[in-house]
């Protein structure tokens, strides 16, 4: 009955989404120095998330995780648009900050949406 609720699949697809796009921003930033590196970046949860016939699935992070159900991640990576430094690296570290800042919003949005949702749902059934 309270398996396959939307709302909680969806917490946790943003919040998977926003733990991929920090390691790739904690990437970006650890090479800030390197010569020839090109800042990536990951889609935007919500282009990405909206687009048609895409299923969303909870996906396994260890060996029994999950049943075992060990799916490929569903955001790709692109290259960002590099800042052009005088040694061929694009990464600009305040702009890393910005999506750093931008991406602990929105796991705290996916927390806050879910803790919500538990509640309602012990209210709904009388453990409040």
């Amino acid at each position: 009955m309270f398996y396959d609720l939307n709302v909680f699949k969806t917490a946790y697809a943003m919040a998977t989404h926003a733990g991929q796009r920090q390691a790739v921003i904690s990437r970006n930033m650890a090479n800030a120095d390197t010569p020839g590196y090109q800042p990536r970046d990951v889609e935007a949860f919500q282009k990405t998330f909206e687009t048609p016939g895409r299923d969303v699935t909870m996906i396994a992070t260890r060996q029994g995780h999950l049943h075992g159900d060990n799916g490929p991640q569903i955001w790709a990576e692109f290259e960002a648009e590099p800042s052009g430094e005088p040694n061929g690296n694009g990464v600009s570290i305040e702009e890393e900050m910005l999506k750093a800042v931008e991406v602990r919003r929105q796991h705290d949005r996916a927390l806050a949406i879910y803790k919500s949702s538990m509640n309602i749902l012990r209210s709904s059934l009388g453990r409040a």
